[in-house]
Order: structure tokens, then C-alpha cells, then sequence
């Protein structure tokens, strides 16, 4: 923007590729990027992933006070609608999809992957519009996926207009697709778990696609009177999944509103003609934030047929004075690290100076990212006695949900 002007909402959500508001860093543009890494994270610090308890796999918190109990800020702002679910027919690395050990578990082969949340009617009154986001939940481990997922290109055929979308037609779609260089394509394992569904399961008889192309409907026909967008989230492979399905419910017709990805840390998504078929949309746009010294969003490159995908906000994790120099990979492509330094970045030759209040402790949330002169414990964000409780005849046991978080089908 000229600095004499407030950027509009279409503008913040890229209906100008961002021009003129990341170098320096717009106020609300960066406000927007701190909210959709907060959903994101929520993801994470709601899902079960001990696998001791029958409910691994799971979010732990129900929908009706999913963002009170991952503590959101203002979380009165904002109302889970819809839990997302996904299975997948072929292996994939317990790093993304876990299961319990107990043999009364919740689901043998579900896992929840994330939500669709909607503003309030009293936050939609205050902004004047209603904001739809659906974010996807990324890895629970940080790198152990990158050798075992594998990346190869499959085409995107399930998902163009017109086109079936259950797994059996994408493993009877023609080879001479995937042999095509003119075909988008796309990664098989994120294609795979978007589009797989399990007909023995009361929660993924509808693939992920199914679930949020329905849900999105029934929004968008609830809301037909508001001034709507929708925005999707993600950290790392859940950033893969919120690119893909952005372009999938664009792709299939919502071309009428803004349609924005905010992703963090994002692998690779598809190849060339793949990139090509998405930007031709007015309306469809990711602005990809990523550490400088992350090497997962050059995963898996461009000698396997990738490319990057939409607009690219690059920081840096070593600019906070913060931060441990760490050599851990991990940290280097740690969300609430670069959540820390999105709330400080100046730019690159600039010095970091927070500009949005933000407790530094998140940093350790789920790492030990921090210097050691900050007095936060790491990885501090966990249940209490990992959800063992004493009950009546004494024995410590793992606590059942409260019955508001129990897992309910959403098909």
C-alpha cells in the first residue's frame, strides 16, 4: 500500500499477490498469519496421539469448546463446525496417521485431521463479514515422514472438474496419465489421504474430500447472505492438504469469493502444469511462510518434477535474539518458532522488534527452541499426568473424555 491507506480484506487475503504488504510487513496482514498459525496449532495441542489410550487418533477436545480448551485467544470469536476425518488405503507414516494399541479403540483406521471453523454471528456483525477457515493438522513427529512417504507424482485427475474422486478410480485412472508431462499432478500421499474413504468406518465412509466439499455446501447455502471467504491453514504436511483442497474446491466451482491458503513450512504439492491449472483462478491464493534455513519446503524438489506453489514470505528463525543457534532441524521448521518471528519481523536487514503482543513462551510449546536464560520449561504443553487419574478403588487410570469430547460421526 502507498502508507496512506488500510489495506482491504480482499487485499489482505492476496487479491493483489500481497503487493506492497510483506516488505515491510502490513499490521492486519500480519495479525491474519498470527491467527491461522493459532489455528493450526490447535490442531496439534488437541490431538491424541498416546497411543496407550483406546482414543489415539482423536481430537481431545469436542467441538463446542474446541477453542476455550486449546486456549484461543478470544475464542468466543470463533465456533468449530465441522471435525474433518481421513483414512488411507495405502501405508502411510505413523509420523501423520496413529493408532491405538488398545483392542477397544475408538477407530481402527481413522484418524481426525483437522476442523472447519466459522466466525461468530457477533464477531460477523463486528467485521462486517463471515470468515469460513478449515485447518488441517500436520505431523505429530517431526521428520521421520520425509523418508517413508515417498514422492511420487500422480495425477490430479480425481480432483478436476467433472471428475470421480474415490480412491478406486485413482488407482484405475489411466497410466499413461501419470506418464503425461502435460497432466497436473500432484503428490500420491497427500492425493491418497485426501481422497481415500474406509466403508467399515462410521467416520471416513466420506473421504476427507467428501467431508469438506458437503460441509463447505451447507455453509455456503447457511450463509448465503453474508459476505463470505474462505481461508485454509496448515503446518507442514497439514500445509500440503490445505493447498491441495483449496484448489479442489476452486477448481470445482467456488470461483464467486475469495478463496485463500496461509500455509507454513510446506512441502511441495505437484508439478508444473500443476501450478499452472491453479493460478489461472483470480480468486485461489496461498501465501506460503517459510523459514530461510527449513529444508522440508524444498522437499521434495524439482529433479522429481516439483515446484513451489503461490506466494512466498520468507523470515528467518536466526533473527531473534531469543532463540537458541540451534542445529536441529526440528526447531528450524518448528510452527510456534516462526509464529515468534512473524510477530517480530522488520524484514531482513532489519533488527526483530515484536510489533503484536505475543507471549514467547508458545516457542516451547512443543520444543526447546528457546534460550535458557527465558526460564520456560520445553515441550510444556501436555496433559496433566499425561491423563492418568485415581479412581474409586485406587488404581491409577488413563481418564475416559468428558462426554462433549467423546468422537461423533460426521458423516
Amino acid at each position: 500500500m502507498d502508507g496512506t491507506s488500510e489495506a482491504t480484506w480482499p487485499e489482505i487475503l492476496g487479491s493483489r499477490n500481497w503487493d506492497n504488504l510483506l516488505h515491510p510487513l502490513d499490521l492486519s496482514l500480519r495479525k491474519l498469519i498470527l491467527r491461522c498459525g493459532d489455528f493450526c496449532q490447535a490442531t496439534y495441542d488437541a490431538f491424541n496421539n498416546d497411543q496407550n489410550s483406546r482414543y489415539c487418533g482423536t481430537s481431545r477436545y469436542g467441538k463446542r469448546n474446541f477453542f476455550h480448551k486449546v486456549m484461543l485467544d478470544n475464542p468466543e470469536n470463533y465456533q468449530v463446525s465441522s471435525f474433518l476425518y481421513a483414512t488411507a488405503r495405502v501405508s502411510l507414516p505413523e509420523a501423520f496417521l496413529l493408532h491405538s494399541l488398545s483392542r477397544d479403540s475408538w477407530d481402527r483406521e481413522t484418524n481426525w485431521i483437522g476442523y472447519i471453523a466459522v466466525t461468530s454471528d457477533e464477531q460477523t456483525k463486528t467485521l462486517g463479514r463471515r470468515e469460513i477457515y478449515i485447518a488441517f493438522r500436520g505431523t505429530t513427529r517431526n521428520y521421520e515422514w520425509v523418508d517413508i512417504l515417498g514422492a511420487k507424482l500422480k495425477s490430479a485427475k480425481p480432483l478436476l472438474r467433472g471428475a470421480t474422486s474415490t480412491t478406486h478410480d485413482q488407482e484405475s485412472s489411466s497410466s499413461s496419465d501419470d506418464d503425461d508431462d502435460k497432466v497436473p499432478k500432484v503428490m500420491l500421499g497427500w492425493l491418497t489421504m485426501y481422497i481415500s474413504d474406509d466403508p467399515n468406518s462410521p467416520f471416513t465412509k466420506s473421504s476427507a474430500r467428501a467431508q469438506l466439499l458437503a460441509h463447505i455446501k451447507e455453509l455456503r447455502e447457511r450463509y448465503k447472505d453474508d459476505d463470505l471467504s474462505i481461508i485454509f491453514t496448515g503446518h507442514s504436511l497439514g500445509a500440503s492438504l490445505s493447498i491441495l483442497s483449496a484448489f479442489d474446491i476452486v477448481e470445482n466451482g467456488i470461483t464467486d469469493i475469495p478463496v485463500s491458503a496461509f500455509v507454513f513450512g510446506s512441502p511441495q504439492v505437484g508439478n508444473k502444469e500443476f501450478n499452472e491449472r491453479f493460478t489461472k483462478y483470480p480468486n485461489l491464493k496461498v501465501l506460503h511462510i517459510k523459514n530461510k534455513i527449513d529444508v522440508i519446503p524444498h522437499y521434495p524438489g524439482r529433479l522429481m518434477g516439483y515446484v513451489y506453489t503461490g506466494i512466498e514470505f520468507e523470515i528467518d528463525t536466526r533473527k531473534s535474539p531469543s532463540l537458541k543457534d540451534s542445529k536441529n532441524p526440528s526447531d528450524w521448521h518448528n510452527l510456534q518458532a516462526m509464529l515468534h518471528i512473524v510477530a517480530g519481523w522488520n524484514g531482513e536487514e532489519q533488527e526483530f522488534e515484536l510489533k503484536v503482543k505475543r507471549s514467547l513462551a508458545l516457542v516451547n510449546k512443543s520444543s526447546e527452541f528457546l534460550k535458557d536464560e527465558c526460564l520456560v520449561p520445553g515441550i510444556w504443553w501436555v496433559e496433566k499426568n499425561k491423563g492418568m487419574v485415581r479412581n474409586e478403588e485406587g488404581e491409577w487410570v488413563l481418564a475416559p473424555p468428558d462426554e462433549e469430547d467423546l468422537p461423533v460421526p460426521e458423516c
